[in-house]
């Protein structure tokens, strides 16, 4: 039974590229095998929530060896489908925008920047990682005549069901989305939104009780 046929809990779904970040350390190591308990003390999870999650995709494990790190990070790649040469576009180059545009941990997880969007004259035709910023007027053009898979949205709140609705109607099928405005689709679309405070809120938290000797 693979992750198509049996439904795959978001919890698990989640844990998958902290599987994957700690394989590619190991790689980097020159580790060859890992036990479930030896992943279980460094991912801070119990080893056999670790067998649960890895059975839902058949299991990747030998009884008396453990896991093959290198087999393993393959298979999690895969599964997560980093081996498939998703392409994105950025829309929005404010300072988050260009900041993302700079990171190059998209194309190390196989993740190709074709595009990098903004309205604002001044930085339009300016580049960013060596890729010219187009207007927000040519957004649409370009989605007909590039396949896009993920369009990450940096943009005001004033903008964002605007370019969210331009980047799904022209084929998107991958949303992630910055603004605070949680997004949501009934059409076959992926959205992942993401509040940059909320883990300073619950830091904040923690740090509370902390103090409160909670």
């Amino acid at each position: 039974m693979n992750e198509s046929e049996k439904k795959v809990p978001a919890v698990v779904i989640k844990r998958l590229p902290r599987y994957y970040r700690y394989l590619s350390e190991l790689l980097n190591q020159g580790i060859t095998r890992i036990s479930s308990n030896a992943l279980s003390e460094k991912m801070n999870v119990t080893a056999s929530q670790i067998r649960q999650d890895f059975n839902y995709f058949g299991g990747f494990g030998q009884q008396g060896y453990g896991y093959n790190v290198e087999h393993l990070y393959s298979q999690i790649g895969d599964i997560l489908g980093l081996n498939d040469g998703d392409t994105m576009v950025i829309v929005g180059a404010g300072n988050l925008g260009t900041a993302l545009a700079n990171h190059d941990t998209f194309e190390k997880r196989g993740f190709r920047l074709i595009g990098v969007f903004d309205n604002d004259p001044k930085v339009i035709g300016t580049t960013v990682n060596g890729r010219e910023i187009m207007s927000t007027d040519a957004l649409e053009d370009f989605l007909e005549k590039n396949r896009v898979d993920i369009g990450v949205i940096t943009v005001p709140h004033t903008a964002v069901e605007e370019t969210a609705e331009k980047l799904v109607n022209s084929g998107v099928k991958g949303l992630l989305n910055f603004s605070y405005m949680e997004l949501k689709f009934d059409k076959d679309v992926a959205v992942e939104n993401v509040h940059l405070s909320d883990p300073l809120m619950t830091l904040s938290y923690r740090i509370k009780q902390s103090k409160n000797g909670e």
